[in-house]
């Protein structure tokens, strides 16, 4: 891990920078802009925001409730989500790792699974039982062989 520390500094300041700094940068400066360079030079809007303040206040209940609403259907009720999970997965190697060592394991835990319960019942093992654990062990042994990170 160490001898990544500058890139994880890097990762960490772009972290904090798009996550906090900008997020609420962006949100001063549209107020901000939107209040003085629109509200103020038009009179019907001056009189539904009399000041900067009541801007403010007026826009943040009804925005970040619909931003709340927005982001819960973005994850919630739409494929969009989805598909950048999806993408994530085909992109991170080592969440392709994880998900295709899942897929391998299962069987295995399951084999293992409906071996001890035989076993706890104090039945034997059959050639058949000892012949599907032999080639579970077979088909993991392959994987471990070839699985790459990258």
């Amino acid at each position: 891990m160490s001898r990544n520390i500058g890139f994880r500094g890097w990762f960490y300041f772009r972290q904090g920078w798009s996550v906090y700094f900008a997020f609420v940068f962006a949100a001063i400066n549209t107020l901000t802009v939107t209040y003085f360079l629109a509200i103020e030079n038009y009179p019907f809007l001056k009189d539904a925001f009399p000041s900067f303040l009541h801007y403010i206040i007026i826009v943040s209940c009804i925005g970040i409730p619909s931003l709340v609403f927005i982001g819960y259907a973005h994850y919630k009720r739409t494929a969009s989500f989805k598909a950048e999970a999806d993408i994530n997965i085909e992109a991170n190697p080592h969440l392709r790792r994880i998900l295709l060592n899942t897929e391998v394991l299962l069987p295995s835990y399951l084999k293992l699974l409906e071996l001890v319960v035989k076993l706890s019942k104090q039945d034997q093992l059959e050639t058949k039982d000892m012949k599907e654990v032999s080639e579970l062990k077979e088909q993991l042994k392959e994987h471990i062989e070839k699985r790459k990170v990258r």
